[in-house]
């Protein structure tokens, strides 16, 4: 299934799949969906991208306006074809690529925050609820008026406790869901 760039800057750039089949790439359609959703405030926006396979999001986000992206993956294959993405699409100058486990990632006490963080591992193991819950314990990773949104399979939705993130919005699409969560002041969870 080809990809492409969808809007902005890179629009129509066909982009280069991971070889195997250990990535799932999102849906055009889903992709488009997304960035409507989340619309001009994209523009000059931080972007993490977690368990980013091809790129995709990421460089469509940084298509759109986002100011900078960090793509987060742990396999070498996948890690090469994001930086041979970001050549194709000349976006490399504002991005950043690590090969390290976004759980790892997750973990470290460091100051970055970012506006969004997309997360989208392989289906079927939970991995979203881990990456989910970790970044739910170290807030700071995520801007006080950030986003976090979690595509999966809408078989594999179910209740999660949260003290920092908050649900806001679901949209499904098919086989795909995308759930939004807001950051909030865990004082105000109460009221």
């Amino acid at each position: 299934m080809p990809i492409r760039v969808i809007g902005g800057t890179a629009k129509g750039r066909r982009l280069k799949l991971v070889p195997g089949d250990t990535t799932r790439p999102v849906m055009d359609r889903v992709k488009e969906a997304l960035f409507n959703i989340l619309g001009t405030g994209l523009r000059d926006a931080s972007f993490l991208d977690l368990f980013a396979g091809t790129g995709s999001v990421g460089i469509e986000a940084l298509s759109r306006g986002a100011a900078s992206a960090l793509f987060i993956d742990s396999d070498r294959m996948a890690i090469r074809t994001i930086h041979e993405n970001l050549a194709l699409t000349g976006l490399a100058d504002r991005a950043t690529v690590l090969r390290i486990s976004a759980f790892d990632y997750l973990r470290r006490r460091q100051p970055r925050a970012f506006d969004y963080v997309y997360i989208a591992p392989p289906q079927y193991k939970t991995l979203w609820k881990d990456a989910l819950l970790l970044l739910d314990e170290q807030p700071h990773h995520l801007n006080p008026d950030g986003v976090v949104i979690v595509q999966i399979d809408p078989s594999e939705q179910q209740p999660v406790a949260l003290n920092s993130l908050q649900a806001y919005d679901e949209r499904r699409y098919g086989k795909t869901l995308l759930w939004f969560f807001e950051r909030i002041d865990p004082g105000d969870a109460a009221g």
